[in-house]
């Protein structure tokens, strides 16, 4: 079960302003990279489970985490279906961050009190969204969009929390277009979670990374 409610999951999204978004299906590796966000001062990732037994991947992630990382906030995204997002739940996922928005999605996870965030792509879907008792909306992808939408929705919708995923990078350039278009926070993969010359992931960049990009988040605000 999860050890978060949905309140609490968002209001760590709106204090943070950054969810870090990974998926290895090495536990190992995995586990360097959590770490490094963490030492940097992220207190959210969303495991992006996209590969085969990803669940169990993240269910020995999730323990480890518990266990080592106090205050980190594991959730799981790349869920398509209700019965994944149930799955992952059961491994104690604190929320559930979808590409698409998901109905199905919404009963089972609003059922157990935990938060999920559904990728919408227009206000239409992001009401609907919101009448479903989401709390803080996905825009995805987030680049195809960008910060002019996010003002756009704002102007009618000031009430509307977005989380822009997809063409959201740690500089201060960034960062500053989609938190002054008025985003709740923003989730960043690839562009966060770098990796060296020979491939390996890249940790002590990954943590001045986090760090730098919050430090950032927070100065905007």
């Amino acid at each position: 079960m999860a050890n978060y409610t949905r309140i609490e999951v968002a209001n760590v999204m709106k204090q943070t302003g950054m969810v870090p978004l990974f998926y290895n299906s090495d536990i190992e590796i995995s586990k360097k990279v959590i770490k490094a966000t963490y030492d940097g001062g992220a207190r959210l990732l969303e495991f992006t489970a996209r590969g085969d037994f990803a669940h169990e991947v993240f269910g020995e992630l999730n323990k480890w985490v518990l266990k080592e990382l106090p205050g980190m906030i594991m959730g799981v995204g790349s869920v398509t279906d209700a019965a994944s997002a149930s799955r992952f739940m059961a491994l104690g996922a604190n929320f559930i961050v979808t590409p698409v928005l998901r109905e199905d999605i919404a009963i089972v996870c609003n059922r157990r009190k935990v938060a999920w965030s559904p990728g919408c792509g227009s206000l239409t879907e992001i009401c609907r969204a919101e009448e479903l008792g989401c709390e803080v909306v996905k825009l995805f992808p987030g680049g195809i969009y960008g910060p002019d939408f996010v003002k756009a929705i704002k102007g009618p919708q000031p009430w509307t929390s977005i989380m822009p995923t997809g063409g959201v990078s740690p500089t201060r350039e960034n960062l500053e277009g989609w938190f002054k278009a008025g985003v709740t926070c923003v989730g960043m993969g690839s562009k966060l979670i770098a990796k060296d010359a020979n491939g390996n992931y890249d940790l002590a960049k990954i943590e001045a990374d986090t760090k730098n990009a919050l430090a950032i988040i927070k100065e905007l605000r």
